[in-house]
């Protein structure tokens, strides 16, 4: 498995506006092979901005390398310009990205990823 992510730092008091973007945002994953889960994750607010981290869940690199470079992708990202100044970043996105080396689900049944 592979898990892709980005961090973004929202300037205080615009948390409301890029929660909005990323609810009414089209995603177009499910259409996508390979692909498992998606979380946006709300993270600690700090004094200037609060920590948001964008999580998907693939089944190979290569899945989410070939969503990268896919029409289901370029639609997802289409409307990022008509976004712009909707919200203040401090940073982001930053991506992270990771091999699972090891995965263990709710019933305690662990595998080491191949």
């Amino acid at each position: 498995m592979y898990i892709a992510m980005n961090r973004f730092r929202v300037v205080s008091g615009f948390e409301a506006a890029f929660e909005e973007i990323w609810r009414t945002r089209e995603r177009n994953l499910s259409t996508v092979p390979g692909y498992l889960e998606f979380h946006m994750l709300k993270g600690a607010k700090q004094e200037d901005h609060t920590l948001y981290a964008s999580h998907t869940l693939w089944e190979t690199y290569e899945h989410f390398t070939a969503w990268t470079n896919s029409d289901q992708f370029r639609a997802s990202h289409a409307r990022a310009a008509e976004n712009r100044g909707k919200v203040e970043y401090l940073s982001g996105p930053h991506f992270e990205g990771f091999e699972v080396i090891l995965h263990e689900d709710a019933k305690g049944k662990s595998a080491e990823a191949a």
